[in-house]
């Protein structure tokens, strides 16, 4: 088992918070994939694409930490749905990219969340801020490379 020792300097109960963070998200992934009519492995992926713009199916599955074949499968349910199309790669031919098409009104989705973390947001000031996202861009990373090492059995006991 992992050790799960939190660092030094941690507030008491830090972890249990962090854990109710992300249950929060999960939750709310699960809420906006229902309010769309997909599932939250569909939704994930195309808020990936619709981040990124298009990407190639090994991309999209790097990205959402699933394989390959299962990749397939999603892009093959979110074209068949009308949510992405498969495009000839401008620079090479050869290789295609997944782009969404706008057809979910997304803002409609998102918005409540939007709005609930906006208002979170002007309790801090911009330093404060700037903190807060430098975090979430390096947590970003670390759990997309926790991903990949639980995937891979790589991850560290």
């Amino acid at each position: 088992m992992a050790d799960a020792t939190p660092p030094a300097g941690m507030p008491s109960g830090a972890h249990e918070t962090f854990r109710r963070y992300l249950d929060a998200m999960t939750a709310h992934a699960q809420a906006a994939a229902d309010a769309a009519g997909m599932h939250p492995t569909d939704w994930a992926a195309l808020s990936t694409l619709n981040l990124a713009g298009r990407l190639t199916s090994g991309e999209l599955a790097e990205r959402t930490g699933l394989t390959t074949g299962a990749t397939t499968r999603l892009i093959d349910r979110l074209e068949r749905a009308g949510h992405v199309r498969r495009v000839a790669d401008p620079a090479d031919r050869r290789r295609v990219l997944v782009e969404p098409v706008p057809k979910l009104d997304v803002d409609t989705i998102v918005g409540p969340a939007r709005q609930r973390l906006g208002e979170v947001f002007q309790g801090y000031r911009p330093e404060e801020l700037a903190v807060l996202f430098d975090y979430f861009s390096r947590a970003a990373d670390a759990l997309l490379t926790a991903t990949r090492e639980v995937r891979a059995g790589t991850a560290r006991r």
